[in-house]
């Protein structure tokens, strides 16, 4: 019909004219789309999305500060992701347009930040790889991370969106092993709602579906990790990294102890703790009371877990 051969011409243009981030001229095509067919769903979802971002890129002119910028455009993604799921089923071409745009718009903040830091700051390196892998340039981004960790080693948020963007260029190897450090590390510094990868969503997705929230679940995806199959991919632990890990899991016993009330924290937290303990024992063929220790704390902590691990 000659009107939805109207409607996908201006379609066309108005993501044309987001990828360029200009948002108000985007929303002029929509609504002129819509004058064309007022009922067609795809340019009413456009239309909605597009006029989500448009205060949101109003409001930049007030932040003086690029960096702040660059993150007020990353915390209103995290807001505008349930928006979108509200309305319902929308075509993938429009989410790009609009990621493309957002995403964009932060690179150009943080960009000339990073060249003046003489490329030295692994946050800022962190968020422009961010950047990219929103934008869908994967293998971008993995350079990108590369750099930060080479700046910022031990930093389990930069080490997860590492893993999170090798899991996207289908290098699931690396991917399983920095996402079973950066979670050992310190679970409560992954950020989920930056991490896109599908093994992190199903993990995640079936921790909540098991009964738990908020901050427990970055504690308990792990631990799922493990149980599923998922964190397949080992190291082996230096003799200093398995004394430091014995202190601490006697540190968190301990705590456990004293303070139930941080049961949900602590609990997923030991026993991602005993599952290396639990591979290192398997590694070095140690003494097997040691193993059976373990193994004995793992069903005293939580039977359920213990009934899957030993499966």
């Amino acid at each position: 019909m000659p009107n939805d051969d109207q409607v996908e011409v201006l379609l066309s243009q108005a993501y044309d004219a987001l990828h360029s981030q200009k948002i108000e001229t985007a929303i002029s095509i929509l609504e002129e789309a819509l004058s064309v067919d007022y009922e067609h769903k795809e340019v009413l979802a456009a239309l909605k999305l597009t006029n989500f971002w448009k205060d949101r890129f109003a409001a930049l002119e007030t932040i003086a500060d690029p960096f702040e910028s660059g993150e007020f455009l990353l915390d209103q993604w995290g807001l505008f992701l349930p928006f979108a799921e509200r309305i319902g089923s929308i075509p993938e071409r429009c989410i790009y347009s609009i990621r493309f745009c957002v995403f964009g718009a932060a690179l150009g903040f943080y960009i000339p930040l990073f060249e003046s830091s003489g490329k030295r700051d692994p946050d800022i390196c962190r968020k422009i790889g961010r950047c990219h892998k929103g934008q869908g340039n994967y293998e971008k981004a993995v350079e990108l991370y590369e750099v930060a960790v080479g700046l910022k080693a031990d930093d389990p948020g930069i080490l997860a969106e590492l893993a999170d963007a090798y899991a996207l260029v289908n290098e699931s190897a690396y991917a399983k092993v920095m996402f079973r450090e950066a979670f050992f590390i310190d679970a409560q510094s992954v950020r989920l709602d930056n991490l896109e990868s599908e093994m992190i969503q199903r993990l995640a997705a079936a921790v909540r579906k098991d009964g738990h929230h908020g901050r427990s679940v970055a504690e308990w995806v792990p631990v799922y990790g493990v149980l599923y199959g998922v964190f397949s991919v080992k190291r082996e632990l230096r003799s200093i990294e398995y004394g430091k890990l014995k202190q601490s899991v006697y540190g968190l016993e301990r705590e456990l102890a004293h303070n139930s009330s941080e049961a949900e924290i602590l609990v997923p937290r030991l026993l991602n703790r005993y599952f290396w303990l639990v591979d290192h024992l398997n590694r070095s063929k140690d003494d097997r009371g040691k193993m059976e220790e373990v193994l004995l704390k793992i069903q005293q902590l939580d039977k359920a877990v213990y009934a899957k691990f030993i499966e």
